[in-house]
């Protein structure tokens, strides 16, 4: 087998696994638009994989398992975050495109793979990206709001159960007022072109914060050194920032460390300052453990 032959397994093998994702995905889709999208998707990876057979004169196997990763993730996190981190993990098939470029037809299928496909993933729809807003105004506020007070409760009680149980009463107040505000907001837009329904994103924000606010009391729950509670909660909102940034950056084709390393900054600079207030008023008011 000469070298021409042996790279060109993989990016073969690549093109039949994308090939069973986007026919898979396609099989599952309700929407019509996007099950056209997928299948016209995986017809492209199809004939791609075609050309290199051809080239190679060898039949592979897709990758199954990790096919079935990709439709499991597209079912739990979305159809365009799957896809997206699937197009993601082409790198070193891409670096062989251009080892194999003297090849006739190999710069045009790579052509393809940049303009054709990234156009068809364009036209993806996908209701919980065009919430995506609602979802960072829910989740910001919560990682924001609610650090910083669990921070100044922290040194003004000094009591975990407590703390856990004045974060929960804070935090479901205000996810209430925030679903609400996007609520009003959204039906303010509605008579200027505005297409997002106000309940939904109301729904999308409220539930977003919810779930934050969970997570970020659970170590005062569990634990009880409450300055190690803080210090696990102040970890839990930098890893939520993490998790969500890095999805959004997939989902959305949107750089990561930028928008990271703003809302981590805002996030522990604003507990930072209520740990400070915390201390500041348990002193004026004489307040012993």
């Amino acid at each position: 087998m000469n070298a021409s032959v042996g790279l060109s397994l993989v990016p073969q093998r690549t093109e039949l696994t994308e090939h069973l994702v986007y026919a898979r995905l396609a099989a599952r889709m309700k929407d019509e638009g996007n099950r056209r999208v997928l299948e016209e998707i995986a017809a492209d990876e199809l004939r791609h994989h075609d050309f290199w057979r051809k080239l190679s004169g060898v039949e592979v196997r897709p990758r199954r398992l990790l096919a079935a990763l990709y439709v499991l993730l597209a079912r739990l996190l979305g159809l365009t975050f799957a896809v997206k981190l699937m197009e993601l993990g082409e790198r070193r098939a891409v670096q062989i495109y251009g080892a194999l470029d003297h090849v006739e037809g190999v710069r045009a299928i790579a052509e393809d793979e940049e303009r054709h496909e990234r156009a068809l993933l364009a036209m993806l729809h996908e209701e919980r990206l065009e919430y995506a807003g609602s979802i960072v105004l829910g989740l910001n506020d919560a990682l924001v709001e609610l650090t910083g007070a669990l921070a100044g409760l922290t040194l003004a009680l000094r009591n975990p159960r407590v703390v856990a149980m004045v974060g929960l009463v804070t935090g479901l107040a205000a996810s209430l007022s925030m679903a609400a505000s996007g609520y009003l907001a959204l039906r303010a837009d509605e008579g200027r072109g505005g297409t997002r329904s106000p309940l939904k994103a109301a729904a999308y924000t409220g539930v977003a914060y919810v779930v934050t606010v969970l997570l970020l009391i659970v170590p005062f729950l569990v634990l009880s050194n409450i300055f190690l509670a803080l210090a696990t909660t102040l970890i839990l909102a930098v890893l939520v920032v993490a998790a969500f940034t890095f999805y959004i950056s997939v989902a959305k084709s949107q750089p990561f460390w930028p928008r990271f390393a703003e809302m981590a900054a805002i996030s522990v600079t604003v507990a930072a300052f209520s740990f400070l207030i915390g201390w500041l008023l348990r002193q004026l008011f004489g307040i012993e453990a």
